[in-house]
């Protein structure tokens, strides 16, 4: 198993998204959180969102790369798009439910752009790692009563688009292309493939336990008690 070196620093996650929290938690990467606090206030239309996502991860790096001498530092934005519309966090349940019937029975696009850059000791940016992950939703038809149901839950006000897939949701996508932790807002495999390239290897946080389970198995006692 690849090791990590003892002195490694926790990657510094430039959000304050509690799901990407929990999937950098979930692969086991160590990270500390400094939320970029940038305008993020999208246009009307984006005809390129791949590299306009990717240009707003960026930005929070740069905004914060100076608070953070030698250290990787990890942004991403997801965009909700609605044809060439981005759909960003509704302000107003009125606003959740006309996200939700442009999504209704339609298929729409999730796009996260990923940052992954390298400060010097003075906190100036020396490399700079950047890729963007595309998936296709399919929402099933949705009804009047669903979507009042859904907004009641209050689940629609902090997410893009207005729904969580992970969350209530998970019952209107019929149908989806490409990756699911795209759509929650950090595609996984491919964060694992940019810190691979930053000699960051994903598999030398975790911890065996391969000893451990031989000597149960030693004793008579099945894994599946464990």
């Amino acid at each position: 198993m690849a090791q990590v070196r003892k002195d490694f620093k926790p990657i510094v996650l430039v959000s304050a998204s509690p799901r990407r929290q929990q999937l950098l938690k979930q692969i086991g990467v160590p990270f500390e959180v400094c939320p970029a606090g940038i305008d993020e206030t999208l246009p009307n239309r984006v005809d390129d969102p791949e590299a306009f996502a990717v240009e707003l991860a960026f930005r929070k790096i740069r905004a914060v790369a100076k608070e953070f001498p030698d250290r990787w530092l990890l942004a991403a934005d997801t965009l909700v798009l609605f044809g060439n519309e981005p759909l960003g966090k509704p302000k107003t349940c009125e606003e959740a439910a006309l996200m939700l019937r442009k999504l209704s029975g339609r298929t729409h696009i999730v796009v996260t752009g990923l940052c992954l850059a390298k400060t010097d000791k003075k906190g100036r940016i020396r490399r700079c790692l950047k890729a963007s992950e595309m998936t296709f939703v399919t929402f099933r038809s949705l009804t009047d009563e669903e979507i009042t149901a859904y907004i009641a839950t209050g689940e629609p006000m902090d997410k893009a688009g207005a729904y969580g897939i992970q969350g209530r949701a998970a019952i209107f996508a019929t149908r989806i292309l490409g990756c699911y932790y795209n759509i929650v807002g950090l595609p996984l495999a491919k964060l694992a493939m940019m810190l691979r390239e930053a000699g960051i290897e994903v598999t030398g946080f975790w911890q065996s336990s391969c000893n451990e389970s031989h000597e149960t198995n030693r004793t008579g006692t099945p894994l599946s008690a464990r």
